[in-house]
């Protein structure tokens, strides 16, 4: 028996910068387990070339990358979410659409390399940094046995991996 794909969406508000980062990372550590897609309450129209820099410095497929609307992923002909993960403060406090099929959810801030200013060196390290960060959150999430826990448990987990890393799956 195979074990299911899980499509997940990584929503911020102008799917430029952290959103596509997540989604090229989970593509890659979640491969054949996990498609990753990428999606903007307020999308940019581009992404931001410190990201795709940074992503192709790292051999990732940039080819995907593209700033897009969160309604490409609410019609009838989009694919059904299991998850759905903010990964910016702003995209927190949106209102969000009802999913298809009620993915689980969880809010796993990262701050804005984007908004960063300062030297090219300080602005690509917070880059560097958002993909620590979101590489971190994604690899314990693509290692949990998500078949073999209960829904109150798969949510609590979801929720401990955008808090502190430190304590996670600890009782």
């Amino acid at each position: 028996m195979s074990s299911p794909t899980y499509n997940v969406l990584f929503l911020c508000t102008g799917n430029s910068a952290r959103s596509i980062l997540a989604e090229a990372i989970l593509n890659r550590v979640g491969v054949g387990r996990f498609r990753a897609f990428s999606a903007g309450f307020q999308p940019k129209g581009e992404v931001h070339p410190y990201a795709l820099e940074l992503l192709k410095s790292l051999n990732h497929d940039t080819a995907f990358a593209r700033s897009k609307s969160w309604e490409e992923f609410a019609g009838p002909d989009a694919p059904v979410m299991d998850f759905v993960f903010t990964v910016c403060d702003n995209a927190a406090n949106e209102a969000c659409p009802v999913w298809p099929g009620q993915p689980m959810t969880a809010h796993w801030g990262v701050p804005d390399p984007a908004a960063v200013e300062g030297t090219e060196a300080e602005k690509h390290l917070a880059f560097a940094d958002a993909y620590r960060m979101l590489n971190n959150r994604i690899s314990i999430f693509a290692s949990l046995p998500i078949v073999s826990l209960d829904k109150l448990t798969l949510q609590n987990r979801l929720r401990e991996i955008g808090g502190d890393l430190s304590k996670v799956g600890q009782a």
